[in-house]
This record gives C-alpha cells, structure tokens and sequence, in this order.
C-alpha cells in the first residue's frame, strides 16, 4: 500500500486541461485557473478539494490517512498522506476533486469515458 509522488504525478495525466504550478514548497493543480490540489513533495502529502461530508467522513473513518485541512464555502479540504493509501482510492479522491472544480460539460465527457454515465 501507498503511493509515490511520481506515481501520484503520473496519476495526474489522466484528468483532461489539468495545469500543474510551483508554489514554492508545493505545486498547485488546476483545471481551467481553479484549484482542486496541492502536492507536498517534502512531506509526501496531497491537500485535494472535497465537499465538507466527504472530509469529515474521510477523517473520522481514517485519521492516520486523512487530515481536515480547511473548509472554503461548500467545500471541504482534506489532506491525504500518500504512503497510507492505496492507488485506486486514491485516484478516485483525485478525480472527485477535478470533477468539482472543472467545468460541467468537461466533468461529462471525462465521466462518460470512465463509463461513469452514458453517453448522449
């Protein structure tokens, strides 16, 4: 169990417009100029949006996996240490944050090539 930080960047490649940037002691990703995460190479950690249940849920169930890291509207941050979890829950956490923060018509397309809906 766990995932790297190159196999968490590799991850990213699959979410479609994603933009990495470097924050100095982290790296932003966005898709369209908004957030959905950051990467903490030094301490191997991933702060990815959520909506506030899932971070309470996520933190309650698992606290040596997730931390609460902030809330901002509707929205619920939670921090994922990447040696502590596994590449498929992972990656679904990823693409539920893309999901949230991309444009409805992009969130569409890339559910409906994962299978997720159908397709018109």
């Amino acid at each position: 169990m766990g995932v790297t930080v190159d196999e968490f960047l590799e991850m990213l490649q699959r979410l479609p417009e994603h933009k990495l940037g470097d924050g100095g002691e982290w790296t932003s990703m966005k898709v369209h100029g908004r957030g959905f995460g950051y990467l903490w190479e030094r301490t191997e950690t991933v702060g990815l949006k959520a909506t506030i249940e899932e971070q309470l849920a996520l933190v309650a169930e698992r606290p040596e996996v997730f931390e609460v890291q902030f809330t901002a509207g509707r929205f619920g941050w939670v921090v994922v240490h990447l040696d502590r979890i596994d590449a498929d829950e992972l990656w679904e956490l990823v693409a539920e944050a893309w999901c949230l923060t991309a444009p409805q018509e992009m969130v569409t397309a890339f559910e409906a090539t994962l299978g997720l809906v159908d397709s018109p």
